[in-house]
């Protein structure tokens, strides 16, 4: 499931694409994406540290996306605040590691179906960017 963190980081980072270059304070941003600015601002750090928005400070500064939305998928935002897509950790491909209840991964009856979700949620969110949100194209692939 994804968490609210994850949420407001999608949408803070949405209304950096729509803003096209331009920097955006971080309560402007709060207000945009409906969330609590303190909270966000700690998103947003999160967020620069792992260089996918840049932060001015001062009093003209603000945020701006490090890279071209198109580049920025929502895969990724949610790997950096919500860790791995997978359900469980035996088919994740970054953080793999044998469930503590397997006895066997060759055996395992659940393995198959949770590769195959992992695929599917991959493949979606992995072909979706900032860019495709920011202006509802792509969107027919959450209908």
């Amino acid at each position: 499931m994804l968490s609210q963190k994850a949420r407001y980081a999608l949408r803070a980072l949405v209304e950096l694409a729509r803003a096209q270059g331009a920097q955006v304070t971080s309560g402007e941003l709060a207000s945009r994406a409906d969330a609590p600015r303190k909270f966000l601002e700690a998103i947003l750090l999160e967020l620069a540290r792992n260089k996918v928005v840049v932060s001015r400070r001062g009093k003209f500064g603000g945020y701006t996306l490090a890279r071209d939305p198109a580049q920025i998928s929502f895969a990724e935002v949610i790997r950096i605040i919500d860790g791995p897509l997978a359900l469980a950790p035996c088919v994740s491909r970054l953080s793999f590691r044998k469930c503590d209840d397997c006895p066997d991964l060759a055996t395992c009856s659940l393995r198959e179906a949770l590769l195959r979700a992992r695929d599917a949620t991959s493949e979606v969110l992995e072909g979706y960017s900032l860019a495709e949100a920011a202006t509802g194209k792509g969107a027919e692939v959450f209908s």
